[in-house]
């Protein structure tokens, strides 16, 4: 799957002129510099809520605790080749949202839809793929969603709260935000996601301040084991070259779904004049996410020393510890659960939005909204059963969502590029 996912970005950066890089300044125009702006033309929710609608998927809790366990199964190398592949899976998230902006449709209830299914059945011309990836994300939601409540109802418990309670409540949250459709999803996160990223990201920073000596040596760590072993130290086993590309890769794979097709769900239902203008919402996710939330986390826990003191097997503790540090074992651990929380609770939101776009693809709205109950009842059933076994069936799940969906956007490589070009052109004329 990594190399699906590699390979692909890699063709479509190729295909487009490194158009995430030449372009950059741009992008950052387009994006940062447009937050507050009026867009114009159709759609059901403004630019910034379709983004932050897709960024409360993707920033989640293995932004704290899946980096630390790249390094320490990759080494502080790992971190590197996260940049890496985060840099050449902008283009595949450009990529995902501009033929999900093309091939968009208006629902039963006047709401834009769109996403991986329509542009594979539509712009690829096969039925087959586009309902092979809504009947495959579809299911693989469920487990997803009980994974996400396991890791908050354990956080949660270890400053005292009962699983089930937590269960129950995380239920009811997550309910009223879901049963008001993408435009209350966009509303909630539009102010969650930002709240929750300035939280947890001033709190980390401000440990990397108290430890800014030991900065440049870390980042001159990062780029050293990039390209050469390094050796096991204190609680750190040490970790071969493949090791450190693996994770690393593995990481900025996963840390921002680019090649899932996810995130074009969410801006399909995006107000804006051109498909390429949206499209660029999807390299600023990136930036939010991998660049920036998942390197703040690398550095808090490589400057603060935790990583080469705690073994791989209880790599998760990490951040909680480095936090720690700074905030003592009450704040700091207080700190770290608040977050995880707020970043579970985000993302069960919006996974609950995509499953039930494919259950409305495959089967139409009334069935989508049974699968609304199906996987709020994912929630419960996360916070108190053991799914070991489920859980086994995430890594197929998503194998089954990556390849049609990469197949299909370098197929139709020449298609986003006019897409882009015809932006280019109009940004010109204009």
């Amino acid at each position: 799957m990594l190399v699906i996912l590699v390979g692909g970005g890699l063709w479509l950066t190729i295909r487009l002129d490194f158009f995430t890089i030449r372009y950059f300044p741009l992008i950052m125009r387009e994006t940062f510099g447009k937050i507050f702006a009026k867009p114009e033309g159709e759609g059901t929710i403004s630019p910034f809520q379709a983004t932050c609608s897709a960024l409360a998927s993707t920033v989640g809790g293995s932004n704290i605790i899946g980096v630390p366990v790249a390094l320490a199964l990759g080494g502080p190398g790992a971190i590197f080749w996260m940049w890496m592949t985060a840099i050449i899976g902008s283009t595949t998230k450009y990529s995902e949202i501009a033929l999900g902006l093309e091939y968009r449709e208006t629902n039963e209830e006047g709401n834009f839809v769109g996403g991986p299914m329509y542009y594979l059945r539509k712009g690829l011309g096969s039925p087959f793929l586009g309902g092979f990836y809504a009947f495959f994300l579809m299911l693989e939601i469920i487990p997803s969603i009980a994974t996400q409540s396991l890791n908050v109802v354990q956080s949660a418990s270890t400053i005292g709260i009962n699983e089930t309670v937590t269960g129950l409540i995380l239920t009811f949250l997550v309910g009223l935000v879901v049963i008001g459709g993408i435009r209350r999803i966009g509303q909630v996160t539009e102010r969650l996601v930002p709240l929750m990223a300035l939280l947890y990201l001033s709190a980390a920073l401000l440990i990397v301040a108290v430890n800014i000596v030991k900065l440049p040596g870390v980042i001159a760590m990062i780029f050293a084991h990039a390209f050469t072993p390094i050796a096991a130290t204190g609680g750190f086993a040490g970790a071969s070259l493949a090791a450190t590309m693996r994770w690393g890769v593995a990481r900025g794979c996963y840390s921002n779904e680019a090649g899932m097709g996810t995130a074009s769900i969410a801006h399909a239902a995006a107000v804006t004049d051109h498909p390429g203008r949206q499209a660029m919402w999807g390299v600023f996710s990136v930036i939010i996410d991998t660049m920036i939330v998942c390197t703040t986390t690398a550095c808090v826990v490589l400057v603060t020393g935790v990583w080469d003191e705690v073994p791989a097997d209880r790599a998760a503790t990490m951040p909680a510890l480095a936090f720690q540090q700074l905030f003592g074992d009450n704040l700091g651990g207080a700190i770290v659960t608040i977050c995880l929380l707020l970043f579970v609770l985000s993302t069960i939101i919006v996974i609950i939005y995509y499953g039930e776009k494919q259950a409305e693809y495959l089967f139409g709205i009334r069935f989508s909204k049974v699968m609304r109950i199906v996987y709020l009842g994912a929630i419960l059933a996360g916070s108190f059963l053991h799914l070991e076994l489920l859980y086994q069936f995430l890594d197929l799940f998503l194998a089954a969502l990556v390849i049609p969906n990469v197949i299909g956007l370098v197929l139709m490589s020449g298609k986003i590029k006019a897409i882009r070009d015809d932006f280019l052109r109009s940004e010109t004329a204009g």
